[in-house]
């Protein structure tokens, strides 16, 4: 509102001249207003004294304020209701929803911040690490696509432990809510049984090797198998031999070319199937000083560490894609192996990877 350069006691020595018989064009002329500015004043302060007008203009501007109050309340509650009134929202959330307040009803910034619940700073703030962010993001998102059984753990061990990036994981793990990454996670049923004895763990490369056979279809029916071997010190998976059928000849060739480059064992795991309890095998074992291992029968779990690598290799490629060749599932093993040994963390490590874990000792 206008203020006016005369003050109330101005205008009241004014009104006060004119009812004592000065004519109002004098009146106007000497003090310089214009004749409807006088008849505005005689209608609306005459026969007042000082303190009537000051009370008035208390109770005018009083007016003002309630109906501004009033105004602004039923803004709010209009947006409110619009925007859900009473759902907890998040403070990113609740930033948005009064920036488009702004917009759609041009409303001011204070106003649609005190609607909101939020403060004029957050409304004001710009993320500094927006970059940061994007890039964060999009590795997830390759991870994910490349890795579809990876969940948070995996991906943020692999960024932090293998790419070297120092981001927390907290923030991390809000990007990747964000994106909707989740995997489900399917209920276990636990089985109550006696607690077994802990499987012995070694204290140094080839040590213990674990070895064990897969099967699985390739696209015409025909079955395949693997045969893995792995060294249980380092959790590095040292071969992944793939044909139509692996006898103990081809087991025993299998283990010489990974001898050739690795060293030799002091003992190998494996379970009771033919191709090790064979006499080839035992007369090889024998012949180069290596110690086989038998588990009892129909107690893998005296064999965890090659069935933890055999689920591994099942649920991150093994199930996931259809072969037509035994060439294909030789050459998508072979990259899978060095991808698993470089780059895969290894959450029984602590989030490392087995060759890191080898680097560590040696």
């Amino acid at each position: 509102m206008k203020k006016s350069r005369f003050s109330d006691s101005q205008i009241l020595a004014v009104l006060k001249q004119a009812e004592s018989g000065v004519p109002v064009a004098e009146l106007c002329r000497e003090h310089g207003i214009s004749s409807a500015t006088f008849y505005k004043w005689r209608s609306k302060f005459g026969g007042m004294d000082a303190s009537l007008m000051a009370r008035l203009k208390e109770l005018e501007d009083e007016n003002r304020r309630l109906k501004k109050m009033y105004a602004e309340e039923r803004i709010k509650a209009e947006i409110r209701k619009e925007a859900l009134e009473g759902k907890v929202v998040k403070p990113s959330r609740r930033r948005e929803m009064a920036k488009e307040a702004v917009l759609k009803h041009g409303i001011s910034i204070r106003l649609a911040c005190d609607c909101m619940g939020v403060s004029e700073t957050c409304y004001r703030y710009r993320p500094i690490l927006s970059d940061e962010n994007a890039e964060i993001a999009d590795w997830l998102v390759r991870l994910t696509a490349n890795q579809r059984n990876w969940g948070f753990g995996l991906c943020f061990l692999f960024l932090r432990n293998v790419k070297g990036f120092g981001w927390n994981h907290k923030r991390v793990y809000r990007i990747y809510r964000e994106l909707e990454l989740n995997l489900r996670i399917k209920p276990k049923k636990r089985i109550v049984r006696e607690k077994p004895e802990p499987l012995a763990e070694p204290s140094a490369i080839n040590e213990c090797w674990s070895m064990d056979f897969m099967h699985d279809q390739l696209e015409d029916g025909r079955s395949y198998r693997l045969f893995n071997v792995l060294d249980d010190f380092n959790r590095e998976g040292l071969a992944i031999e793939v044909d139509l059928s692996l006898p103990s000849e081809r087991v025993i060739r299998a283990l010489e070319q990974v001898i050739e480059w690795r060293g030799k064992p002091k003992v190998l795991r494996c379970d009771n199937g033919p191709e090790y309890v064979s006499s080839a095998v035992s007369c090889w074992a024998e012949r180069r000083g290596i110690r086989l291992e038998y588990i009892q029968p129909g107690k893998p779990q005296q064999n965890a560490y090659i069935e933890r690598y055999n689920r591994t290799v099942r649920y991150d490629w093994l199930a996931q894609y259809l072969f037509e060749s035994i060439d294909q599932v030789r050459e998508f093993a072979t990259r899978w192996l060095w991808t698993y040994n470089n780059e895969r963390p290894n959450m029984a490590l602590g989030g490392i990877t087995p060759k890191q874990k080898l680097a560590m000792v040696t």
